[in-house]
């Protein structure tokens, strides 16, 4: 991405034409099986005072702004959901379905991504890098793209994970957790051990969990 030609004068295309460029080597590798496996991705790039969030998926960047001596949280990137408007509407039109799955005792997890014609493969987002069946049902692999102006007076940490932390850790809550952590490193164990704890105590299962904490402005939690 980097070294993408257009990288210091247009980083939307250079990180879309990189992350095109890596899926395609991915699928080619006969040492990859990519039926029905895939990832998500969520990037946050910094240049000068600009954040641009590039996403795919259901991992996600978050926020931390000071108010009022407090951290509070606001969402910079979006979710892809199966039911989420317009991502329903791609996947019906390329003949695929989304419906949660139905046990005798009501509705189970999260709407998914299934063929027309079979139960399969049961994708819980509606963006994936890899995951060829699904995306023969209206799956895309296109990085959504927002931006904003960092306002060094109040714009104070940056939280990128996996839905590891958020499937059961909303967005206050993880601000808020990691606001007393003097540091970065001290913040994402935080998180890990709280996410695990979750996973835990509902699933009897820990997901896949990454977590990557930055302070803006040389914030120093322990001085607030």
């Amino acid at each position: 991405m980097m070294s993408h030609p257009t990288w210091g004068t247009d980083i939307k295309r250079a990180a879309a034409d990189a992350i095109a460029k890596v899926e395609h080597q991915v699928i080619r590798n006969f040492r990859i099986d990519t039926e029905f496996s895939g990832t998500t991705l969520s990037m946050a790039i910094i240049r000068g005072n600009k954040l641009i969030g590039v996403n795919i998926g259901d991992s996600r960047v978050l926020l931390g702004l000071e108010k009022d001596g407090k951290l509070v949280a606001e969402e910079f990137t979006h979710d892809h959901k199966p039911d989420s408007p317009g991502e329903k509407e791609r996947i019906l039109a390329a003949g695929g379905r989304v419906f949660a799955v139905e046990y005798d005792d009501g509705i189970d997890g999260p709407p998914r991504v299934w063929l027309g014609h079979m139960d399969v493969p049961g994708l819980a987002m509606s963006r994936s890098l890899g995951d060829a069946v699904a995306h023969t049902a209206g799956v895309i692999s296109d990085p959504e793209f927002t931006e904003k102006e960092l306002d060094p007076s109040s714009d104070r940490v940056i939280v990128v994970a996996t839905d590891g932390l958020w499937e059961f850790v909303d967005n206050d809550e993880t601000i808020e957790l990691l606001f007393p952590t003097p540091g970065p490193a001290e913040a994402v164990d935080c998180l890990v051990k709280e996410a695990n704890a979750r996973w835990m105590q509902e699933e009897q299962v820990i997901d896949d969990t990454t977590i990557i904490v930055a302070h803006l402005f040389d914030y120093k939690a322990s001085e607030e």
